[in-house]
């Protein structure tokens, strides 16, 4: 892993973690009324997938950090869902801004509604930029487990098929939003969608290749 905010890293309030032998996710907490807090057991579903068959040492007891607190600078990765509406203040866009450009990664996960929300909340964070969708040839499709078409399918909202967004700052991929896919649904326990091994899997192997992807960058 080759974060270029390294030193704010290790400082500040990753200071707090400096005993502990894990790292962990963080979910991404934001205002305007959207539900950052749509599946609870996804990220530890997750945690616990990547230790498993990544050899990664993630706390399968995710943080939960708000986009504006000097606590991101705290996690490799900040994962941000939900249905609804999503509003950044001045200080959260830039502070997010700053996290990324420094080798901060967000991943966002449309759990249905999102999209109109998300578009206009990371503009502001990066007024210059615009999602692009990726290429089925991206290597983030194409890590530990192999996804030739791009993003697995994992539930149904319009019928459409689901595409890997991206935002770019200077070449470099800081930000990937899986749209009409749903991959935060496919995380949580099996109880809570009911969806099908091979789904669950799929979604759960396509999360270890952007938890891999981010390390390796």
């Amino acid at each position: 892993m080759k974060y270029l905010f390294a030193l704010v890293f290790f400082l500040g309030v990753f200071s707090a973690q400096a005993q502990a032998p894990t790292m962990k996710m963080a979910l991404l907490k934001y205002s305007g009324g959207g539900d950052w807090y749509a599946n609870p057991t996804a990220l530890t579903n997750l945690s616990n997938y990547c230790n498993t068959h990544l050899g990664t040492s993630f706390d399968p007891d995710y943080a939960t950090v708000d986009v504006g607190s000097a606590e991101i600078f705290g996690y490799p990765l900040l994962h941000l869902t939900g249905h609804g509406n999503i509003i950044f203040s001045d200080s959260d866009a830039e502070n997010l801004r700053t996290y990324l450009i420094g080798g901060g990664f967000l991943e966002i996960s449309d759990n249905y509604g999102l999209d109109p929300f998300i578009r206009v909340a990371m503009k502001k964070v990066f007024p210059e930029l615009d999602f692009v969708e990726l290429p089925f040839s991206h290597p983030i499709f194409h890590q530990k487990y192999d996804f030739p078409n791009g993003l697995p399918k994992i539930h149904e909202h319009n019928k459409k098929a689901p595409q890997g967004f991206g935002l770019m700052w200077e070449g470099r991929l800081v930000a990937f939003y899986d749209y009409e896919c749903d991959l935060g649904d496919g995380w949580e326990d099996w109880e809570v969608h009911k969806d099908s091994e091979t789904l669950r899997t799929l979604a759960l192997q396509m999360g270890a290749n952007i938890i891999q992807y981010v390390f390796e960058e």
